[in-house]
């Protein structure tokens, strides 16, 4: 059964259509007006393994802030369709992801509760056309309409562009091993009996 989503969000600020295919092998067409957020969405797909399709058309002749932060609604959604009742999952995942000089700590659990710990600083205000401080804004949204805890931390890095690629590589590395099945689950891991 393949594990797949398409989610489309339309508001005055922003149309976007996104397709997530969680048992892919890394392909990509991304779209979002945003050439360097395009960049950091490659790296989480193809080092996660996801097949991901993106086109966002949004507000940014004022800013990237509205197709940034709404791309990570849509993309957290997805994931929650694509991911089903979760059973057979891991559910939990984490990576430690260095890139040059840069290193990266992102763990996650797909209980259904969402919550969010960022802790990330950039010399910079902006990599290519988008803001640093959108990192933050797009995780936080990803988190909250996955219902996903998700922690991530810059252990430490100099280099704006590495620190940045580096969150986005160590999460798709991090979801790949959440939703993998293993055959020793033979339901949900919770005692709950639910991850919801």
């Amino acid at each position: 059964m393949s594990r797949t989503a398409q989610v489309q969000r339309d508001t005055k600020e922003t149309q976007i259509t996104l397709r997530l295919e969680l048992d892919g092998t890394g392909k990509s067409s991304l779209d979002t007006g945003i050439g360097f957020f395009d960049h950091m969405l490659d790296g989480f797909a193809r080092h996660g393994l996801f097949d991901l399709e993106v086109v966002c058309r949004g507000d940014t002749q004022i800013d990237c802030h509205h197709s940034i932060e709404d791309t990570g609604i849509v993309l957290g959604s997805a994931i929650r369709e694509a991911a089903g009742d979760k059973k057979g999952i891991r559910r939990y995942g984490y990576f430690i992801l260095p890139m040059d000089e840069a290193l990266v700590l992102c763990a996650l659990d797909l209980s259904g509760r969402p919550y969010f710990v960022y802790d990330a600083s950039f010399s910079g205000a902006r990599c290519g056309e988008m803001d640093t401080q959108m990192a933050r804004e797009f995780f936080y949204a990803v988190s909250y309409a996955a219902g996903m805890n998700l922690h991530i931390k810059v252990l430490y890095g100099e280099n704006d562009h590495h620190m940045m690629e580096a969150m986005f590589k160590a999460f798709g590395k991090a979801l790949d091993m959440a939703v993998s099945m293993d055959e020793r689950i033979t339901d949900v891991l919770s005692t709950k009996g639910v991850l919801s």
